[in-house]
C-alpha cells in the first residue's frame, strides 16, 4: 500500500436494539476517516424484516439478491481497495462474499461473536455455556430452538451456516479474519476457519485520561439487560450484599422490569456515551457478570479508559483481559453469593479499587488506544490487500 490512504467499504447490519457491534463499526470507521483514507458505508437494518413476507426474509438470510446487486454497484462506482464486513445477519448474508470476488475485492471480517459456529452466536443455551454446534452441522441448535426460542428461525441459520461451510464460503471468499482476542480465535480454529486467516486486534475507545482526584464512589453496570449479560446474577447478588449498599445500572433490555424492582439497584436507563462514561468516572468498580464467552466487551475497554478497574466473570476471554489485584477482580460465573462477596469487598476497600483503576488506565494507554488500533488494523489491511497467506497472527 506504500502508506497510500485506501478507500473502504464498510458493510454492517444494524440490530434492532444498539450494541457494541455498532459502535465499534462506527469508530473504526471516524478513525479511518481521520487518518485520510476513503471509507463508504453500506448497512441494512432490521427494521426492513417488519416490511417482508417469512419467505424472503429467511431466503435474504440465506442469500440476498439485493446485497449482490447493491455491492455490485457501489464496487462499480467506489472501486474499493477492501471490503470490511462486521455483521451480515440476517439481511446482508453471506452473500456479500460472493460479490465481493466477482468484483475482485479483498475482504476482511470482524468475529464479534460466534455466529458461525452458532445459530445464536452465543454458545449459550439454558443459561450455561454450550459448544455443542462446534465444527458440526448445528442440528441441535434447531432442536433446542436456540434463537429467540423459534425452530424455524433457527433452522434458517442453521441452514445458512451449513450451505456456506459447504460451499466454502468463509474458507475461501473470505480474505482475513479479525478475532478480537485469542480465546475466540482459538474457537474459531476449533470450528473450521482457517487458522492462517485469523488475526487478533482488540476493539479500542478513544477517551481523555480522567481526574484521578476526583471523588468516587459505587459500583456500576453498563450494557444491555439481557440473560447473556448475567442480570440475574447481578440481581441475587445485589439481594445479598450488605445493607445500605446499592449499586448504579445503566441500560435497557428485556430484564429492565425486572431489575426496576430491586430496592438496592438505581435503575438510571439507556443513556448517551457521555453520560455513560461520567457514570464510569464516578464509580469505584464497573461490573461485568456475563455468562457466555464475552469476545471483548467495549464497555471494559471503557472502563479502563475510565480509569475504573473491572470485576468480571472468570469466563472465556474475560480472564485474559483483567490481571486479579491489578487491573480489576474476577468472580465465577453465575455465583451470586461469590459475587456479593467481591462486591461487599470493594464497597469497603476504596484505597485498593483506586490504585487499581491507575493501573487500568495505564493498561489502556499501552494496548487499546485510537493509534494502537490503527495500527494493527493496517497491518490486516495490507496483509488482505497484498493478498498474502501468510500468517497474520499478531
Amino acid at each position: 500500500m506504500n502508506g497510500r490512504p485506501l478507500r473502504v467499504l464498510v458493510a454492517h447490519n444494524v440490530y434492532q436494539h444498539r450494541g457494541g457491534e455498532d459502535s465499534v463499526m462506527e469508530a473504526e470507521v471516524e478513525l479511518l476517516r481521520r487518518h485520510g483514507h476513503a471509507v463508504e458505508i453500506y448497512l441494512r437494518h432490521n427494521e426492513e424484516i417488519e416490511h417482508m413476507g417469512r419467505l424472503q426474509a429467511a431466503r435474504d438470510a440465506l442469500w440476498s439478491p439485493r446485497t449482490v446487486s447493491d455491492v455490485a454497484a457501489i464496487c462499480e462506482r467506489f472501486n474499493p481497495d477492501l471490503i470490511h464486513v462486521h455483521n451480515t445477519t440476517p439481511l446482508i448474508s453471506p452473500s456479500i462474499f460472493w460479490a465481493a470476488e466477482r468484483a475482485g475485492v479483498p475482504v476482511v471480517q470482524t468475529l464479534h461473536n460466534f455466529r458461525l459456529l452458532c445459530p445464536q452466536a452465543l454458545l449459550l443455551r439454558e443459561g450455561r455455556v454450550c459448544e455443542d454446534c462446534v465444527g458440526k452441522v448445528p442440528w441441535r441448535g434447531v432442536v433446542h430452538a436456540c434463537y429467540r426460542g423459534s425452530h424455524a428461525q433457527t433452522a434458517v441459520l442453521a441452514l445458512g451456516n451449513t450451505v456456506h461451510r459447504w460451499a466454502r464460503t468463509w474458507s475461501d471468499k473470505v480474505t482475513r479474519f479479525i478475532a478480537l482476542n485469542d480465546f475466540a480465535r482459538d474457537k474459531y480454529i476449533q470450528g473450521g476457519l482457517p487458522a492462517e486467516r485469523i488475526a487478533v486486534k482488540p476493539n479500542f475507545v478513544d477517551l481523555p485520561a480522567p481526574d484521578f482526584a476526583a471523588p468516587r464512589e459505587g459500583l456500576v453496570f453498563v450494557g444491555r439487560l439481557s440473560e447473556e449479560k448475567g442480570v440475574q446474577t447481578l440481581i441475587d447478588a445485589a439481594r445479598l450484599m450488605p445493607p445500605g449498599l446499592r449499586l448504579r445500572v445503566v441500560g435497557d433490555g428485556p430484564l429492565a422490569d425486572v431489575l426496576r424492582a430491586e430496592p438496592r439497584i438505581e435503575w438510571l436507563g439507556s443513556a448517551p456515551p457521555e453520560q455513560v462514561y461520567a457514570q464510569m468516572r464516578r464509580a469505584s468498580l464497573l461490573l461485568l457478570p456475563s455468562i457466555w464467552y464475552e469476545n471483548f466487551p467495549r464497555t471494559l475497554v471503557e472502563s479502563f479508559a475510565c480509569g475504573t478497574p473491572v470485576l468480571a466473570s472468570d469466563l472465556g476471554a474475560l480472564p485474559t483481559l483483567i490481571e486479579p489485584g491489578r487491573t480489576g477482580l474476577l468472580a465465577p460465573a453465575g455465583n451470586a453469593s461469590a459475587w456479593a462477596e467481591r462486591m461487599a469487598w470493594a464497597c469497603a476497600h476504596a484505597d485498593e479499587l483506586a490504585v487499581m483503576g491507575g493501573a487500568a488506565r495505564r493498561h489502556y494507554e499501552e494496548c487499546w488506544t485510537a493509534q494502537a488500533n490503527y495500527e494493527q488494523l493496517m497491518v490486516i489491511y495490507s496483509s488482505a490487500v497484498g493478498g498474502a497467506r501468510g500468517h497474520p497472527h499478531q
